[in-house]
């Protein structure tokens, strides 16, 4: 059960016999990749303890304030589990989010808000479970790991990604324009899945990973649908490479942890190619 800081840090400082159970700095690697809490933390807040003296599992109430000057109470899994679907800065608070949807204030009257939430949800159909929804009938029926295009696919919108691409293009003699792969369980309601690039000869996936400019993503609920997105293509045969940028930790043993693309990047990408196909296979495809 989540508890004050004072009590919690009460209860650590009794339970490991010291008076410092974390110094400062302990967790700050482990925040590192959640610049929005970074700046939503204030230790003046929370009896003078450091965001780095927090572990992210720690069942703790944590006061935040947002930019917007709303101050709100959450654990440290509540506060990197939040940004859900939205991609807006706003979606780091509870309150501008409520504002931005215009919703009723839910910490006023409970009750009745509990009421109307009970009669709506007997008034319409219940929601089919997830497992009952219908997949997407556009997917070919090609083999489990089959590379293809696909309609589906969003639009790059990453011009690093491009970059990342070009960059490729003139290192490596591969298939290009494939932007999706089959996979043999459904992933978001298809069975497909699209890496940033598609390297068909080598059965490898590379994807560019940022938080981007809020800070929102590939972390929390979207790191787990990366693992999960990972898991698929394993299963199909392929394996996966992850630039990781933004301070984001490796996911994958073959992923790439830096500052963004350069020569050395592409380097580095070559000898994980090497690594996870040999390097006889591999360089026979270099430019």
């Amino acid at each position: 059960m989540a508890e004050p800081v004072d009590q919690w840090w009460a209860r650590r400082q009794f339970s490991r016999g010291t008076d410092v159970p974390y110094p400062v700095g302990t967790y700050r690697e482990a925040w590192a990749s959640f610049p929005a809490l970074i700046r939503q933390y204030h230790p003046e807040l929370n009896s003078g303890f450091t965001l780095s003296q927090i572990p992210p599992a720690a069942e703790v109430l944590l006061q935040w304030q947002c930019e917007a000057g709303h101050v709100f109470v959450a654990t440290p899994a509540e506060q990197r589990d939040r940004p859900g679907q939205r991609r807006r800065r706003s979606a780091w608070c509870p309150e501008c989010t409520r504002l931005a949807l215009s919703r009723p204030n839910p910490r006023v009257s409970v009750i009745r808000d509990a009421q109307n939430q009970s009669q709506a949800s007997a008034r319409r159909p219940a929601r089919p479970p997830r497992s009952a929804r219908p997949l997407c009938d556009k997917t070919p029926a090609l083999p489990t790991g089959s590379p293809f295009v696909s309609v589906c696919a969003p639009k790059p919108a990453s011009a690093v990604e491009a970059e990342l691409r070009a960059g490729l293009e003139t290192r490596l003699a591969q298939t290009t324009g494939l932007n999706a792969i089959r996979v043999a369980r459904p992933f978001f309601d298809h069975l497909e899945v699209w890496p940033d690039i598609v390297l068909p000869e080598l059965q490898v996936a590379l994807e560019y990973d940022s938080t981007g400019r809020h800070g929102l993503e590939h972390v929390g609920k979207r790191q787990r649908a990366d693992e999960r997105k990972d898991r698929a293509l394993r299963s199909a045969g392929w394996e996966v490479v992850r630039i990781r940028t933004g301070r984001l930790p490796a996911l994958g043993p073959h992923d790439i942890v830096a500052s963004g693309v350069t020569k050395k990047t592409y380097e580095r990408i070559i000898d994980e190619l090497r690594a996870i196909r040999g390097p006889l296979f591999v360089d026979a495809y270099l430019r």
